[in-house]
């Protein structure tokens, strides 16, 4: 199950996070947003990471600050850094290879 993270959460759910995170920048009125969660949730059961939901319209920060110009956003982060991304909804094995967990 996804966890939301804010401004004051995303260090602690993210940065500070052992192992890998996917953080799925999405907003409510983003249809392929809700179409990517589901394939998000079994990636995440099926690699063990961790998935973290940043809702773009109450974060615009962080939206910000990784460069999101396009939504849904998935970024991989390994021990608090960014190793890959993809954009748009897509496929669960295109979402895995773009973000580099296919085997």
């Amino acid at each position: 199950m996804a966890t939301n993270a804010t401004t004051d959460t995303f260090e602690s759910e993210v940065l500070k996070s052992d192992g890998k995170v996917i953080v799925d920048f999405w907003a409510e009125w983003c249809g392929p947003c809700h179409a990517v969660s589901p394939v998000l949730d079994r990636i995440a059961d099926e690699h063990q990471v961790k998935v973290v939901k940043v809702n773009i319209d109450e974060q615009q920060d962080l939206a910000q600050r990784y460069g999101v110009a396009s939504i849904p956003f998935m970024v991989l982060f390994e021990n608090g850094e960014p190793q890959a991304s993809a954009v748009g909804a897509m496929p669960k094995g295109s979402l895995e290879k773009a973000l580099g967990l296919a085997e």
